[in-house]
């Protein structure tokens, strides 16, 4: 119940009027008896808000940051129906504004329109409805709330989609469709050339040579429908937030970033693209993935506090992956990885080419940086430490025929990207 609105105002305003011009006991009783009728009638007059029914409809999924339209209908069976209604949703959902006036005439219905725009990636779900129904006098006031489902799926930005442009037409260059054609091993041939300074002599085409007055190359064009397997790991070191020109989020949505673009260009080179989103068990897989799907299956992932279980994930691509194929593991560059995933690595390189892609965090690089006081001295030691310590497992990692990739959040997806094209263009993949 509540005292509310113009007309219960000048009410209560004509009342005391009434009050004062009576004997102070007279006036109290008077005042009471006239606040108790208008309480009574208002609510007795009062639209009830038990017999309402609601049913919603509009975008069930969104990128993180852009705006959507939730439609809510309020069907009323009884009297008319004037107030406020209060749609309730969790913060990270991002409504725009959850309290409108509703006016539902008698047996009628209206369509209400909330606008979310999630901060969060993941199922942003309402919660409740709530209405308050005034009286004729706007004194008092029913009110009630209704459980109304409605999930909004905050899809991955993919803010990384910038750079596909200049990567689609580097592409287009390695698959012959400029005048730029390449030559290595593992490739498909495509035609001979005179040779020109600058040519990789493993290319010259000793025969042909020997037939023409001049030396002679082969050309050639990337090989198509190789498959990638992508790998994304949720476990606890992908929960831990670095800075970029985003602000901070998670090692996982940076991951997650960088997974987009490289799936979309691969797709472009007519690569197979299967996704594995890993932590001590399969959270998430995508066969063939395209990025609409793929988009889809990353929305929900949360980053689990477990630790990565590299044998179970090794053992997982192994079994999943049939022919040799590019494997492309998103993890941290940590210790771990040297009694975890080093001792796997020779059944694993035996039958694919493994590439390791890790965010590498901005502060960890500032402090190293610091020079200012004794304090910003040894932050600065233990920073340096800890950018050392990445460097030898980079180094180590080569040794086995790793590729790594180890970038800044805002670096890392046009890094994959380009590595992945320099591995097309030399015929690794």
């Amino acid at each position: 119940m509540a005292l509310t609105g113009r007309a219960g105002l000048l009410a209560l305003i004509g009342v005391l009027v009434v009050g004062l011009l009576l004997p102070s006991w007279q006036g109290i009783l008077v005042v009471f008896a006239v606040l108790v009728l208008c309480v009574a009638a208002d609510l007795l007059l009062a639209a009830g808000v038990r017999p309402l029914t609601f049913s919603r409809a509009g975008a069930t999924s969104v990128r993180t940051g852009e705006l959507c339209s939730v439609q809510l209908t309020v069907h009323n069976p009884g009297r008319r129906l004037r107030g406020v209604l209060r749609d309730a949703w969790a913060p990270s959902a991002g409504v725009v504004s959850d309290r409108v006036p509703v006016d539902v005439p008698a047996g009628g219905s209206r369509v209400l329109s909330f606008d979310l725009r999630p901060v969060r990636r993941g199922d942003r779900t309402a919660d409740r409805v709530t209405v308050r129904s005034l009286g004729p006098l706007g004194i008092a006031a029913r009110q009630g709330s209704h459980v109304v489902p409605w999930t909004v799926r905050a899809l991955p930005p993919f803010h990384s989609r910038r750079h596909l442009p200049p990567l689609l037409e580097r592409l287009r260059e390695l698959d012959g469709r400029r005048a730029s054609l390449i030559r290595g091993a593992g490739t498909e041939f495509d035609s001979l050339r005179a040779y020109v300074i600058g040519d990789d002599v493993r290319s010259i085409d000793w025969r042909a040579s020997a037939r023409s007055s001049d030396v002679v190359v082969r050309t050639w064009r990337p090989e198509r429908d190789r498959q990638v397997t992508i790998v994304l790991d949720t476990a606890r070191t992908s929960a831990s937030r670095v800075e970029g020109a985003l602000g901070g989020l998670p090692r996982l949505d940076t991951s997650m970033d960088a997974v987009l673009l490289l799936s979309a260009l691969a797709s472009q080179a007519r690569d197979q693209v299967d996704f594995l989103a890993f932590s001590h068990k399969v959270r998430a897989s995508v066969p063939r993935a395209t990025l609409p799907v793929l988009v889809q299956a990353m929305g929900p992932l949360e980053a689990e506090l477990v630790e990565f279980d590299a044998r179970a994930a090794v053992a997982e691509v192994l079994r999943r992956a049939g022919r040799r194929s590019l494997v492309v593991l998103l993890t941290s560059l940590e210790p771990s990885i040297e009694h975890g995933l080093l001792p796997l690595l020779p059944t694993l390189a035996s039958r694919h080419h493994l590439l390791i892609a890790s965010v590498s965090d901005p502060a960890v690089h500032a402090m190293a940086a610091g020079r200012g006081d004794l304090e910003a001295v040894y932050t600065a030691a233990a920073a340096e430490r800890t950018l050392a310590e990445r460097r030898r497992l980079t180094a180590l990692l080569a040794r086995h025929g790793v590729d790594v990739v180890d970038a800044l959040p805002d670096d890392l997806p046009r890094a994959l990207a380009d590595r992945y094209l320099s591995l097309k263009a030399a015929g690794k993949l």
